[in-house]
Parts: structure tokens; sequence; C-alpha cells
């Protein structure tokens, strides 16, 4: 197998067969000739069932995860809500995390229960916690590593065991990680999901999302089902991603390397209770996260020693962190999870705490981010 690199830049990607162009035509056509009635010239009809340049990212996406297929959508919740659709019914029960990201809880919570699914939050990084909690009717396990906001860690050679075991299935949202850093489906997962708005597209301007599975059968499922409710990205949002897709590595190098500094920078400050980072040995998932990951990743989050009007104030008070929802750009970012992209979870059990801080750390040189940090936490002292 060629390299990661060589991969993201290639698959699906040979140079136009009729041009020689190398960087993939955006095909905006929403309907294709025919030779003849039934006769799909290319495989191709009708955009909404399939269009050459989403085939091409979905080839590369899936090349990079390991996958033997792979399914775009228009966004990270377009991807669950389809996933979902396939893999329960009425009466079926699915295990999320205990600090799963706002958009698939309030999915879960506030969509799927309407049609009598049930669902447990728990501890994915407690392997007997999980085991607790599953029942006969559990059809899927999802699964976040590093968790969003608090950058829990799950084994997913573990995680995968068990949720096998019960005959259920394990999602795996690798949105934070990528696939540069992690790799689920080789430790066992069934399907691998992303938020390509992230990480995958990396630059802030487009949003999409992800499907990465080798199963025959449910991949045919999912084709069907995402065709069905018309859940695709547009050709010019497939092109921004595959585009982005060619610099995930070097961007996750520094992006890793960033948030490192920034987690020890931010660990010294007096103003800084708690530090939330993977890449810390001090962090409780650092032996499975260095275990199954290539690097940690470019998401830190804090607690603010002074509680909830610190955290507000510090996330006010830098000038390259912008303060704003999303992450894995190359741009820095900062928020406030309980009342920003987790508010949706607030009175529940997986309600995130007040003082906690969430940066999507950029790929600025990262003195200056060091700084930018350290100058709003001195404000709240």
């Amino acid at each position: 197998m060629k390299g990661f690199s060589t991969r993201a830049i290639h698959a699906g990607q040979d140079p136009d067969p009729s041009t020689g162009a190398v960087i993939l035509p955006i095909h905006t056509s929403s309907t294709f000739a025919q030779d003849g009635v039934g006769g799909l010239r290319a495989g191709y009809e009708y955009s909404r069932s399939a269009n050459p340049t989403r085939t091409a990212l979905q080839e590369c996406l899936a090349a990079l995860e390991g996958g033997s297929h792979g399914f775009a959508f228009g966004s990270g919740m377009g991807a669950s809500d389809v996933l979902l659709r396939v893999l329960v019914r009425p009466g079926d029960h699915v295990v999320i995390p205990h600090d799963a990201y706002g958009g698939t809880f309030r999915l879960i919570d506030k969509v799927l229960t309407q049609w009598g699914v049930t669902y447990s939050a728990v501890d994915l990084g407690d392997v007997e916690a999980l085991r607790a909690v599953l029942r006969p009717e559990t059809k899927v396990v999802w699964c976040e590593t590093p968790t969003n906001p608090l950058l829990g860690i799950a084994d997913i050679s573990a995680v995968a065991e068990v949720t096998r075991a019960a005959g259920a299935r394990l999602v795996v949202d690798n949105t934070f990680a990528s696939p540069y850093l992690q790799q689920p489906l080789a430790l066992g997962a069934d399907v691998v999901l992303h938020s390509t708005t992230k990480y995958v597209g990396g630059h802030s301007d487009v949003v999409g999302g992800a499907l990465i599975l080798s199963d025959d059968e449910l991949a045919e499922q999912i084709k069907f089902t995402q065709n069905s409710v018309g859940s695709v990205p547009g050709p010019f949002d497939a092109w921004l991603t595959l585009r982005g897709v060619k610099t995930l590595a070097v961007r996750m190098e520094r992006h890793s390397d960033n948030a490192e500094r920034v987690a020890e920078a931010l660990a010294a400050h007096p103003a800084v209770g708690k530090v939330l980072y993977p890449g810390l040995p001090e962090h409780p998932g650092h032996a499975i996260a260095a275990r199954q990951m290539r690097r940690f990743g470019g998401m830190v989050s804090f607690l603010v020693a002074g509680g909830r009007e610190a955290a507000l104030k510090v996330c006010a008070g830098t000038e390259l962190f912008t303060l704003a929802e999303s992450l894995g750009g190359v741009e820095s970012l900062i928020e406030h999870p309980h009342e920003m992209t987790h508010a949706s979870v607030a009175g529940s059990a997986l309600e995130v705490p007040d003082s906690l801080v969430r940066l999507s750390v950029g790929i600025e040189d990262v003195g200056d981010l060091v700084e930018d940090l350290t100058h709003a936490l001195d404000a709240v002292r």
C-alpha cells in the first residue's frame, strides 16, 4: 500500500483522460446522457445518485481510512442521520459517549427517541461500564475518541471486542483525530464517520460529512438510503474537500506540534485549573492514545480556575484565537462549549462544565498563539 500522503494526493484522482488536467474537474452537471434506455455511461445518470467529483472524494477517503467503501454527505450530521436510519429501528438501543458531540446527542435524544429508539450515555474509556449498559436490543455503540469536548480516550480495539460480542455495530467518529492520526477500521470498528468540515477539509470553507466501511451489504444499504433521502454534497463542496485532503498530513503534523506546545503552556499557567489533552503524560488516556494514534491532534480543552465568568473573559480576550464554533481549520479558534457547541446538552447528564474552554489550535506560529492565550489568561488571574 502506498504511503498516506501519496494516497491523499492520488487516490481517485488520476489526470483527466480527455484533457490531461492533473486537477480533478468539478462536474456540475445535474444529469448525464445515456447510451440508450438504461445504458448508463460510466455509471452516472443523476447527480443525487452519483457524481464524478463526489466519486473521486469517496475513493480517496476510503483509501485513507483503509476501507472498501466511502460515502460523502452534505454534512457530518447528514452522514450520522443516514447511518442511524440504516442501523436502528423502533425498540432498538444505542450507546453514546458520556460527553458526546452536542449535535449527535440532539439527533439521538430529540429525534430518534420520538421513533422509539432508546440510548445510554457511558464513559467508553471504561470497558466494564460499557459492558454493563449493553442490552439484547443494543444495535450501535457510537464512539468518539478523542471525545468532543472533554478529550476523553477510548480503547477502540477493546470497545470493538465488547461490541462485537454483544452483536452490535461499532461506529467511530474519527473527526478529532482525522484519518492521518488514527485508523479505526484497522482497530475493529465497523464504520468510521467524519465531519469533513473539520480537519479533512481543513480551511473552514466547506461543510461535509463522510462514512467509510468495508462491509459490502451495509454499504449497499447506506447507498440506497442516501440516494432515497438525498443527503449529498454538491460537486464544488466535494472538490473543495478533496483539495483540503491533499495537505492533511502536513497540516496534522503542524496542528499536533502547536497543540503540544499550547497544552504545556496552559498547564503551567496559574489561571488554568486543568488541561485536557491526551498528549500530556498525566492524561488518563495518554497510554492508549499513544498506542492507537500517530500524534495527539490539534484539539485542547481546559478548565479556567475562576469558573464560568473567567472562562467567558478568556474567550473574549484573545486576538489570534477567533471566538467561533467548529474546528480543524488552519486558523485557531476558541469557544465556550457550555453555551456554544454543547448548549444542546445543558440540563442533561451530558452537560459540560461551565468553566470549560475548547481550543482548535491552528497552524500559525506557535509562539504567537502561546502569547495570545497567556495575555488572555493573565487578565483573569
